[in-house]
């Protein structure tokens, strides 16, 4: 690393938060610790860092209460959240309150570290000769990858996390058809099975806030597939 990220790790547990302490240490990241949600809120907000590592189940504010807190307050740190609950209703919990990627305890240290590396690349997306990302457009929808903000006609649209990422990627993808699995895959790491309607919810949150009445559709269902931005004009 040319210039040392800073890493937040929050963990009640002392021996976990001590090891990934040293381990993230040798790795070149700049580590600070908190032993709760109040002090990991507290750092936060006096020391920003590049990332924040986050266990959900911590006393007093928890890792989700954390994280609600800072995407409230508008601070798009990429957040790893780190537990020993490994259902899928906990999974969503964490990625709805927020949280960019989900580790399920115990875990090799080699894939912390590569979720570590990812994370910190979409933080700020960059082109190959390293200038930040220019806005995307496909009609008259725009996408600021970095800054994480959206535009259709001029009108800026209040996105979540989740809804963003998905946006980000069916704009990325214009005029290809993807399927439930391979956004699942994408977004939030694993497939919930044919009979989830997550996804479906996702797209309607989007539709709802990008396409309102008199608009042309930008996101198109393929039946028995999956999903397609592909602007159409009025009829």
């Amino acid at each position: 690393m040319s210039s040392a990220s800073r890493v937040l790790v929050a963990d009640d547990d002392r021996a976990i938060r001590d090891s990934l302490e040293r381990a993230l240490e040798l790795e070149g990241y700049e580590v600070r610790t908190a032993h709760d949600g109040v002090q990991a809120l507290a750092t936060a907000h006096s020391e920003p860092v590049d990332l924040l590592v986050l266990d959900v189940m911590m006393p007093g504010v928890d890792g989700l209460g954390v994280c609600r807190v800072l995407r409230a307050e508008g601070d798009r740190t990429p957040i790893l959240m780190l537990t020993a609950r490994v259902e899928t209703a906990d999974r969503v919990a964490g990625l709805d309150a927020g949280a960019d990627d989900y580790l399920p305890k115990p875990f090799e240290l080699d894939e912390l570290f590569a979720r570590l590396r990812a994370l910190l690349r979409r933080a700020v997306p960059v082109t190959d000769d390293g200038r930040p990302e220019p806005p995307l457009q496909v009609g008259d929808l725009r996408l600021d990858p970095g800054a994480r903000r959206v535009w259709r006609g001029g009108h800026e649209a209040e996105l979540s996390k989740t809804e963003f990422d998905l946006l980000e990627l069916l704009v990325r993808n214009a005029g290809i058809v993807l399927d439930h699995a391979t956004i699942y895959d994408r977004i939030w790491g694993y497939d919930f099975g044919p009979e989830s309607k997550n996804l479906a919810v996702y797209i309607s949150y989007l539709r709802r806030k990008l396409e309102p009445e008199g608009t042309p559709p930008l996101i198109q269902t393929v039946r028995g597939v999956g999903y397609t931005l592909r602007p159409q004009t009025p009829r």
